[in-house]
């Protein structure tokens, strides 16, 4: 019976010493593990923050490109309204000259009338004399329309002024009631050089079927630079198309000439529609689904950084909660078309 009793005192230590091992060799695996996660984590964070600065610079990039974007379509701009206010400018100084010599001889005249004697025939005669040599009749007949026609000049001008003044929208809040017409027609205004760059025979038409629409809540300036895009690329399309001769022909022989068709109409109660459509070559439909995409761009090199669009549809689907898509395939022209809430 004591011998039993021993062997089962033998039994128990033998097993708590074994126990005991296991705990110790489990501890130092487990201080192991504890080490390896340490390490891990450690690792992770210097990724964490080498993906951080990455992905700060990768936004810092991203920002760089997008205003240079917006400073290549500022670059247009500049060079459109250069352009445009080029042409009155230079025909007002050109017959500034004119209206010169007309006025010096105009004084001339007067001054000499004053010296002569009303009642001495002589003087009469010399002075109607005279006045022929001055050719007195046509300065009388070409100065007004010379003015007139200068004023018109002047007022070209400023058209071109107020347009720009609209299209930026400088002096108003950015966030404000606006007609969308107006943002049109000024960004059209601007875009005119690029309208005429074509010869006589090739110009481009622009086909407006306004609607009768509400204004809208939005940020002009950001909408303006919208319709800035969509047009930019319009005409680029109808370029291309004019110079490898694939406008879109659509059962009018009309078609055979640059076109660019704007309508705008009530979508519903409170949203409005615009469409903006061109008889370019059209869109393949495996580029469709990527034509928003940033930096894609079907323009060759150094004609097209791919921003665009892309900037256009966040400007529609997160500065106004609108949408941006479009219609196209090949041989059919492509239209884009803006839907807006009539309040923001």
């Amino acid at each position: 019976m004591a011998q039993q009793v021993t062997q089962t005192s033998n039994f128990d230590l033998q097993a708590s010493v074994t126990t005991t091992d296991e705990i110790g060799i489990l501890a130092t695996q487990l201080n192991g593990l504890i080490k390896q996660v340490k390490i891990l984590l450690n690792e992770k964070e210097q990724r964490s923050e080498e993906l951080q600065q990455t992905l700060n610079q990768l936004q810092t990039s991203q920002m760089q490109l997008i205003q240079n974007e917006k400073m290549a379509s500022l670059g247009n701009l500049v060079a459109g309204v250069a352009h445009e206010i080029n042409n009155p400018i230079n025909f007002i100084h050109g017959n500034l000259t004119h209206v010169n010599e007309y006025v010096n001889t105009l004084v001339t005249m007067a001054l000499f009338y004053q010296q002569i004697d009303p009642k001495c025939t002589q003087d009469i005669q010399a002075f109607q004399e005279q006045a022929e040599d001055w050719d007195i009749d046509f300065i009388l007949k070409d100065l007004p329309k010379t003015l007139l026609s200068m004023k018109v000049g002047t007022d070209r001008i400023r058209q071109i002024v107020l347009s720009l003044r609209n299209f930026s929208r400088l002096d108003e809040a950015s966030f404000k009631t606006a007609d969308i017409h107006e943002g049109i027609d000024s960004t059209l205004l601007i875009l005119g050089h690029r309208l005429k760059a074509y010869s006589d025979q090739c110009k481009v038409e622009i086909i407006k079927d306004y609607g009768n629409i509400s204004p809208v809540e939005c940020y002009p300036a950001q909408l303006n630079q919208v319709f800035m895009n969509l047009l930019a690329n319009s005409l680029d399309a109808l370029e291309e198309a004019t110079d490898s001769g694939k406008l879109s022909i659509v059962n009018d022989a009309d078609y055979s000439m640059p076109k660019i068709w704007i309508s705008t109409q009530m979508h519903e109660p409170d949203q409005i529609e615009i469409r903006i459509r061109d008889n370019g070559c059209g869109i393949k439909e495996e580029i469709k689904t990527k034509i928003f995409d940033h930096f894609f761009t079907t323009k060759l090199v150094g004609k097209g950084t791919g921003l665009g669009l892309a900037i256009s549809r966040q400007i529609i689907n997160e500065k106004h909660a609108g949408t941006l898509s479009l219609n196209s395939s090949p041989g059919q022209g492509t239209e884009f078309i803006i839907r807006l809430s009539v309040k923001l």
